[in-house]
């Protein structure tokens, strides 16, 4: 495919900054942000050998969209078990669930830097016949240099924000190229339809991958120790919490249900011990027993802690700018959820929940200690909420059965 010239200037200049790649990973990796182990992945050096074989490669950039991911793969495996699945994705944290959760036999590599060299080497290696992207990763030199070696390329789970769609207006010809690219695009919603297809993209039906899958693993052992030191207490779990959030969720549950044990999830576990040190919390990575307030900053336990809860308040939407996130983990546990009002990544879903009755929004903290209050003090309601929430998780899988049927045709044979 032809380069226009925004794209040509945007590869050149990664390979112009292809030399710095390897200190500004090394200082990455100091900061955390990246395995200092498998730097080498990121410039397109594979740690494992390829089997032989079709390949099928998926990827999603955080743990988010690598999480939706898994369901698609069991459907993947149990469809084409000849196939080899790899899975990439670009944060240390979903490494860490994926080392946990993908099934036996699927490969795990960090994606490479989008710039000439890494993708080439990649590529050269792992050599795909059909790649899957999620969500919003549109890496140009990655995407074009897998069409242009005949790679059929999906993107299902499409999410366009209005700004970034914006953004790429600016550039009319270099949008169309990429997202022409595509053999199948799934949007997750309307507004990502129409937004795709001013850019110039013809779009399929539709599918949310974060509205599919499995209840959250547990440890069950560790749910009756947990539930043997509560004593009957009640239990409030903040999922996913974002900074500003944790005071106000502590203040909302504090002034409206004292007698309750709040348990808070923050989105990246490495914050625990400020939330814990600020609102003068236990913490779970400290082995420290449930208190008033709990720090809940382990990887992989959300699944045992939504299992705890009496009711869940989803974090990333008390605060703007995060969006908020996927209120499909609590309902296929049945559990009433609250949310706040800045929840635009899941804009149509709750709304659809909001009419079924299994979720609510709270605007800010006294609303939140009112709704906290109200379901604490009325458990058939908070049942019947949890009841509706689990219907309506159930309803969701017919999409994916969907999707299989359009992949069909895409897969390596």
């Amino acid at each position: 495919m032809s380069r226009t010239l925004p794209l040509a200037v945007y590869g050149a200049a990664m390979t112009l900054l292809e030399p710095l790649a390897p200190s500004l990973l090394r200082a990455r990796a100091r900061r955390g942000k990246e395995d200092p182990g498998r730097t080498g992945e990121r410039l397109g050096h594979a740690s494992h050998a390829r089997p032989a074989g079709p390949l099928v490669w998926l990827h999603g950039v955080s743990v988010g969209e690598t999480t939706s991911l898994l369901p698609l793969i069991s459907a993947l495996l149990d469809r084409r078990p000849d196939l080899t699945l790899l899975v990439t994705s670009g944060t240390t944290t979903a490494a860490d669930l994926l080392a946990a959760r993908l099934p036996p036999g699927v490969i795990h590599q960090y994606v490479p830097a989008d710039a000439p060299g890494p993708v080439l080497r990649f590529l050269d290696h792992w050599r795909p016949g059909l790649a899957i992207f999620v969500e919003s990763e549109l890496w140009p030199n990655l995407i074009l240099a897998a069409h242009d070696r005949g790679v059929r390329l999906a993107l299902l789970s499409a999410r366009v924000t209005a700004a970034s769609a914006n953004r790429w207006a600016r550039w009319p010809k270099s949008a169309r190229a990429l997202v022409t690219a595509f053999q199948l695009i799934l949007p997750q919603d309307e507004g990502t339809a129409r937004r795709l297809g001013e850019l110039g993209a013809t779009t399929g039906g539709r599918l949310n991958l974060k509205l599919i899958g499995e209840p959250l693993p547990f440890d069950s052992a560790e749910l009756d120790r947990l539930r043997h030191g509560l004593a009957g207490r009640k239990v409030v779990l903040a999922a996913s919490t974002h900074p500003g959030e944790e005071p106000l969720i502590a203040n909302a549950v504090r002034k409206s249900a004292p007698e309750a044990v709040l348990i808070l999830v923050p989105r990246h576990p490495e914050r625990g011990s400020e939330i814990a040190d600020m609102l003068g919390a236990s913490l779970r990575s400290r082995g420290e027993a449930l208190t008033a307030v709990h720090v809940a900053d382990t990887l992989g336990e959300l699944g045992l802690f939504m299992r705890l809860a009496d009711v869940v308040v989803m974090g990333g939407s008390f605060v703007p700018g995060i969006g908020g996130h996927n209120p499909l983990e609590p309902a296929r546990l049945g559990r009433p959820i609250l949310t706040g009002r800045y929840a635009f990544n899941a804009q149509d879903v709750y709304a659809d929940m909001f009419g079924a009755v299994c979720a609510i929004e709270a605007r800010d903290g006294p609303a939140l200690s009112r709704h906290v209050r109200g379901l604490l003090d009325n458990p058939a309601i908070a049942r019947r909420m949890g009841d509706a929430a689990l219907a309506f998780a159930a309803r969701q899988g017919a999409a994916l059965d969907q999707a299989l049927v359009q992949l069909d045709p895409l897969l390596p044979a």
